[in-house]
């Protein structure tokens, strides 16, 4: 046997033995994970942590990654037992997936199918449906973007059309899916699910809040449990009348339905610890309290009482009183806890209590109010009834008030809602403000200039490195500048863009390329500064923009539209054509609300078809 054969031999063999190595650390691996799978979902994340570890130690570079994201995931369950909440459970119920929204205490007609105008790669998995109540001037929704990831946008209608539909912010945009937006009545709080977010597996729970000073969004919070868990959670929200908490989740259904949980509206949400897994489980099956059996069992029903108009805004007024009342009495109880919380505190603590209970303090007048406006309304009710003679049955409009705010004995009533039409928004054709610079290509491409334009500019940031990179390493994006650190690495950032928005709608795709670590960061007149910064100083910027009108009878503008502009403004007006219609303009404004005043003037002078048009 020559040399030559026997070392192909050995490297046979030392192959083969390789591949059983190999083989056997895989298995090993995926062991690991699954038993941290079912430690997950048994809410067991000390033990999963564990288990993850443990496939660490026998992984190889190929399954290093998956086990990571898998550890962080149990680690983000282990942090969160420290902020666990314990709401009232009213009752539950399990609908099918496709429909299960409808069941929610929402007005009739205001989930839109999917697919429409707005999700218009239709609805798949748990998100169905688009929520567009009649009436909105705003719509938060969940679409996919060019890559197939569901994010949320925006829309709001402005003069005569809806604006183009617009990603919330960089917080709220994860490199996977958001579903089902929600903002409450008053606007301050958005609620939705993510899967890509700080969470412990499936679709987590978020809230984010309404900042007015930086007229954005703050980083959204995980709304930890029972809320959220380690299955799919979404659609959470307070009902209008500020009695009950509900969403929805398939952490113990088939995958082809979901459990509808209603909880009660709690004003002042108490968060402890919990070190138990078997407390830690229990809490989250959220059982009605005191009862595991008290469920609405029955049909989804609606009232079939032919009541008279009049009755049944005696009704809708006693249902109000009487929410306000037990909202009044849930608050007074809330503050009595934090009295007694306070008289019995440490003195480091007493502090903050004191501060949050004065907080608290100052909104019980308005409550008193609303509660004493709300009985007076009532009363007039009442006594306009005398006056016209009108006998009612108190007793049996009270048990309709009762059952359609808690329902029937066997818990809380939910009552099926219908689709919405279909429908169509006239909206802004999207227009490039800028010259964007940024694409996706075969072979990516180094800027020739490395300088950054004058003025406010946004990056995103993709790698630093020790070493030069390579075109390889651009997976395709250009332009793609560097800018070597104090330290002496490098920093490679892509694209050049004027506007967060455009920064934003960006990200995802680099992103996808494999930079899942990829920023947004911000540059004026070439100097690096905060992006929180960059966006107030953005929205501080001067645009100018004129009003511009096109006249009913396409010819000339009618004597009343003419009279309101030479009322209101000293501006220009100018006479134009555009795509061969004849267009009036008056401008240019510095204010862009003294422009929407002129514009409504105009409406009101007879002339329907006014814009407000942005100079570049």
């Amino acid at each position: 046997m020559t040399g030559k054969i026997r070392y192909s031999i050995f490297a046979a063999i030392a192959a083969m033995a390789m591949f059983h190595i190999d083989a056997s650390a895989q298995i090993k691996v995926e062991r690991f994970l699954a038993r941290a799978d079912s430690a997950m979902n048994a809410y067991d994340f000390n033990s999963a942590v564990g288990f993850c570890q443990k496939a660490m130690e026998v992984a190889d570079s190929v399954n290093l990654r998956k086990i990571e994201e898998k550890l962080m995931t149990a680690q983000n369950g282990v942090s969160m037992m420290d902020f666990c909440s314990t709401p009232t459970v009213v009752s539950r119920r399990v609908f099918p997936v496709k429909d299960f929204f409808l069941f929610y205490p929402l007005k009739n007609n205001s989930w839109r199918k999917a697919p429409n105008q707005l999700d218009s790669l239709g609805g798949d998995g748990l998100s169905r449906a688009v929520y567009y109540p009649e009436g909105a001037t705003e719509i938060y929704y969940s679409a996919k973007d060019e890559e197939g990831i569901r994010n949320i946008y925006k829309t709001f209608h402005k003069d005569s059309l809806w604006s183009v539909p617009a990603l919330i912010n960089e917080q709220l945009t994860s490199s996977s899916d958001e579903i089902y937006p929600m903002v409450s009545p008053d606007g301050k709080t958005l609620t939705f699910a993510s899967r890509g977010l700080y969470g412990m597996g499936g679709y987590d729970l978020y809230q984010s809040t309404w900042n007015p000073d930086t007229k954005d969004w703050s980083v959204p919070v995980n709304m930890g449990f029972p809320y959220s868990s380690p299955g799919d959670d979404f659609l959470f929200i307070n009902t209008d009348d500020g009695k009950y908490s509900i969403f929805a989740s398939n952490r113990e259904c088939s995958k082809d339905s979901v459990c509808v949980y209603v909880l009660e509206y709690d004003v002042m949400p108490v968060r402890s610890a919990i070190t138990s897994v078997k407390e830690l489980k229990a809490l989250s099956h959220l059982l009605p309290q005191n009862d595991p059996t008290r469920m609405d069992n029955g049909a989804a029903v609606t009232s079939d009482d032919a009541a008279d108009a009049d009755t049944k805004v005696y009704i809708e007024k006693m249902k109000e009183v009487r929410v306000k009342r037990d909202s009044l009495e849930r608050f007074t109880r809330g503050l009595d806890a934090l009295r007694s919380e306070l008289a019995t505190a440490p003195e480091e603590s007493k502090a903050d209590l004191t501060e949050k209970l004065m907080d608290a303090e100052l909104h019980l007048p308005s409550l008193n109010d609303d509660l004493k406006k709300a009985v007076g309304e009532l009363q007039e009710i009442e006594m306009d009834f005398l006056m016209k003679g009108i006998v009612i049955d108190t007793k049996k409009i009270q048990t309709q008030v009762d059952k359609e705010i808690v329902g029937a004995a066997s818990g809380y009533t939910f009552s099926k809602n219908s689709y919405g039409p279909d429908f169509t928004l006239a909206m802004e054709k999207p227009v490039r403000k800028f010259d964007y610079s940024f694409m996706i290509l075969s072979e990516g491409r180094f800027a020739e200039d490395n300088e950054l334009p004058e003025g406010l500019v946004y990056q995103i940031q993709i790698f630093t490195q020790g070493k030069k990179a390579q075109v390889s390493d651009l997976k395709g994006l250009s332009p793609v500048f560097e800018k070597k650190n104090p330290s002496g690495k490098l920093t490679y950032s892509a694209g050049v863009f004027r506007t967060y928005a455009d920064a934003l709608g960006n990200l995802n795709k680099v992103k996808s390329r494999g930079f899942r670590d990829a920023i947004i960061t911000a540059y004026n007149n070439g100097r690096a500064l905060p992006v929180s910064n960059a966006r107030k100083l953005e929205s501080e910027i001067v645009v100018e923009c004129n009003v511009v009108i096109f006249p009913e009878n396409g010819q000339s503008l009618k004597e009343t539209a003419l009279e309101a502009i030479h009322g209101s403004t000293g501006k220009d007006l100018l006479k134009s054509v555009e795509d061969g219609a004849i267009v009036y303009k008056v401008g240019p404004f510095n204010d862009r609300d003294e422009a929407e005043d002129l514009a409504d003037a105009i409406k009101e002078a007879g002339e329907k078809s006014v814009r407000i048009e942005t100079l570049d």
